[in-house]
């Protein structure tokens, strides 16, 4: 089977000089908070670089929600080849991903204000509760087992995805946020996306170019629930422990932006800002667009509770803007199989391609 992009030979133009110095990378991603758009950078990265991806064996996910394994990550063909990116959904255990990757892995994830991250986990995982999200916030006990292993974004879901083990927090939690600590040297803040992009930049070494974005997966305006005091409330008293992980890396974020310099981080997001514009313009010829309007390689996996929206990229592009703007707007589904086909030469499991794995995360009545 063909893969569904071009080989990367269409891109020759915009890989002239191609980076060789870009440090291997671990990229934790988060459920709901903006991740989808880093990994579409570090995809972009890595194929111009011609980067090895730590891949999860013929599907999307490392065997979410099991903690990763380094048993999860399949083999390359040259077994001395060693993986420079490690970006598919997996639940973070740092000792398994030192088995995988380099020593000099930069690690980096992203959180996003915990009130907005569960309103959006509720959205997409929760197909069938018999109540709306105000209402299940009342009484979430009633829905939410911690003994059930479906139930694990039903709280907390970034602390989850860090591999918090939420039962014995109250001993840990300081000595887990030291560890979290240690291990990142970015976590990224989703309300503060284009700064976090700019010591991204820093980090790996990427210019304004290669940091340029649309933001993916996003759902319709009719799908995201408006938020009350009252239900705020109730969804920072039900997520403790990730608004204590945000207000955490918050302020080591804050730290890191004053010891980065506030006039030069806001002269260079204002730069990205506007080769970010001109990109957009260049590459995409409507935004927001439904699920129906869109060629099945641009169409971003739909759920059964939200409408997730896509992009349009522009006609009479050259083969080299086509094949770069494609790419800046694939969802992540499609640029995975792509990118797992030019590794192995080998297309993943039919039943994967068009059925992603869902997140099997919620209690039995709420799936």
């Amino acid at each position: 089977m063909q893969p569904i992009l071009q080989a990367p030979q269409d891109m020759t133009t915009i890989i002239k000089n191609p980076r060789t110095q870009t440090p291997p990378v671990v990229f934790l991603k988060t459920h709901k908070t903006g991740s989808s758009t880093v990994q579409n950078l570090l995809f972009r990265m890595g194929e111009r670089d011609r980067a090895t991806f730590a891949f999860p064996h013929h599907s999307y996910q490392f065997s979410y929600p099991e903690k990763f394994r380094a048993k999860f990550v399949d083999e390359l063909p040259d077994d001395s080849s060693q993986y420079d990116l490690l970006c598919s959904n997996m639940r973070l255990d740092v000792e398994q991903l030192k088995q995988v990757m380099p020593e000099n892995a930069v690690y980096i994830t992203i959180l996003r204000e915990p009130l907005r991250t569960f309103e959006s986990v509720f959205s997409y995982y929760t197909s069938t509760v018999p109540s709306a999200l105000s209402l299940f916030l009342e009484s979430p006990d009633a829905f939410w087992d911690p003994k059930e292993p479906g139930n694990c974004l039903g709280r907390n879901p970034m602390s989850f995805d860090l591999g918090i083990d939420s039962q014995q927090w109250n001993t840990t939690w300081r000595t887990d946020l030291s560890l979290l600590e240690e291990t990142f040297q970015l976590v990224m803040i989703a309300e503060h996306f284009d700064e976090s992009l700019i010591l991204l930049g820093s980090l790996l070494d990427l210019n304004m170019e290669e940091l340029a974005y649309v933001r993916l997966n996003t759902r319709s305006l009719q799908d995201v629930t408006h938020l009350d005091d009252d239900t705020k409330d109730q969804i920072s008293a039900w997520n403790t422990l990730d608004v204590l992980l945000y207000d955490f890396f918050l302020q080591i974020f804050l730290e890191k932006v004053e010891k980065y310099g506030l006039e030069r981080l806001n002269s260079e997001v204002a730069l990205l800002r506007a080769t970010t514009n001109r990109i957009r313009r260049k590459c995409v010829a409507r935004s927001g667009v439904y699920p129906e309007e869109l060629e099945d390689l641009v169409r971003p996996w739909q759920t059964d509770t939200v409408t997730i929206l896509g992009y349009q990229i522009q006609k009479n592009l050259t083969k080299p803007e086509q094949a770069f703007c494609t790419r800046l707007v694939l969802p992540e589904l499609q640029y995975h199989a792509h990118l797992y086909f030019q590794q192995y030469g080998r297309d993943m499991r039919a039943s994967s391609k068009h059925s992603p794995p869902r997140t099997v995360c919620v209690h039995p009545d709420m799936s």
